[in-house]
């Protein structure tokens, strides 16, 4: 029975340490934006030119999903966009969706 108890506080110690490590922090996202994104999506993801979408307010699964998908580069296939991703971690990722996210964007000005 012990050994029970403790496996299972185990695996849910783990599922709380890889919660706590899915979920981006902003201020580390917008460091990490800062020197990469900025470029061609704007100092907070608002970018001005039609060939780089906005990013600002986008909802944060939605930049998740994208740049695991550039990152895996089956599903997106931009060049400039997978080399980018390639170098992100899971936690990078996070932490730029959730920055992304926390702007003002094109839907959430009102």
């Amino acid at each position: 029975m012990t050994r029970i108890l403790s496996t299972l506080f185990l695996v849910a110690g783990l599922g709380v340490t890889l919660a706590a490590q899915a979920s981006g922090d902003a201020a580390r996202g917008a460091e990490k934006a800062s020197t990469v994104c900025a470029a061609c999506h704007g100092a907070h993801g608002e970018s001005t030119g039609p060939d780089f979408p906005k990013l600002a307010g986008q909802p944060q699964d939605y930049i998740e999903h994208a740049l695991h998908h550039y990152k895996g580069g089956v599903r997106r296939k931009n060049p400039i966009m997978m080399g980018m991703a390639a170098a992100l971690s899971d936690q990078d990722i996070a932490d730029l969706a959730a920055y992304f996210s926390s702007q003002q964007g094109l839907y959430t000005k009102y």
